[in-house]
């Protein structure tokens, strides 16, 4: 099986570090690790990453400050946090530093892996245009940072958005989604579908003249009305 993407592990307790890096190869991806933010800043500096995973504290450069210089130099990788701080200050500081999902330790290992799967294939599809950000009647959307408007979205909501922004004024079909998005077309996944889709019209506002269409028996569509 071919190597999938290469995975920047921070984290200073040793072994949480080795069993995640351990774990995370297990499922075919490439790691390195580094024990502190200053190490990690290194790294990237002279590396190419495909994702950052990130403790908070950490000796030498805590990882708000490795965020903080990651985002400031115009890197685009996404980053996720795994951090004991469980605060809501601390999550929605994480999230204002520009890490792409915060999970609290203890943690799953099958969900850290479904949300890094999540978040690479939205930069995957952010990278097949060169828009990714659109104008939804004044309504700013941001794939990169996930943002719509002042609202953060969900990897699954931001990856319906985009697929349908891409999309404009175009029917993308169901099951297309549902195999792009979630991997199957069942009819629980075909339900959770139909509830993101709800979720993103109540985020554009029922007076938005942008509006989410269903399409009978094919899928959706994102068009602008008439005004």
């Amino acid at each position: 099986m071919a190597t999938k993407n290469h995975i920047l592990l921070v984290e200073d307790d040793l072994n949480l570090s080795t069993v995640l890096a351990d774990y995370l190869q297990s499922k075919e991806y490439q790691v390195t690790t580094a024990a502190n933010g200053q190490e990690a800043w290194e790294l990237l500096s002279h590396k190419h990453f495909d994702i950052l995973l990130t403790d908070i504290s950490m000796p030498k450069k805590n990882g708000w400050q490795l965020m903080k210089s990651v985002r400031e130099s115009g890197m685009l990788i996404p980053i996720i946090v795994l951090s004991a701080k469980t605060d809501r200050e601390d999550i929605i500081r994480g999230y204002q530093l520009g890490c792409d999902d915060y999970l609290t330790k203890p943690f799953s290992m099958d969900i850290l892996i479904c949300k890094i799967e999540a978040i690479l294939r939205r930069y995957r599809m952010a990278s097949q245009t060169d828009e990714m950000e659109f104008d939804l009647n004044g309504l700013h959307f941001d794939a990169v940072r996930q943002t719509l408007g002042d609202k953060r979205l969900s990897s699954r909501e931001n990856e319906l958005l985009l697929m349908l922004c891409q999309n404009m004024d175009k029917t993308v079909e169901r099951s297309r989604i549902l195999m792009t998005l979630w991997g199957s077309d069942t009819y629980f996944n075909s339900r959770s579908l139909s509830v993101y889709v709800n979720h993103l019209r109540n985020y554009i506002g029922k007076d938005n003249v942008v509006k989410i269409l269903s399409v009978h028996g094919k899928g959706y569509k994102l068009v602008k009305m008439n005004e």
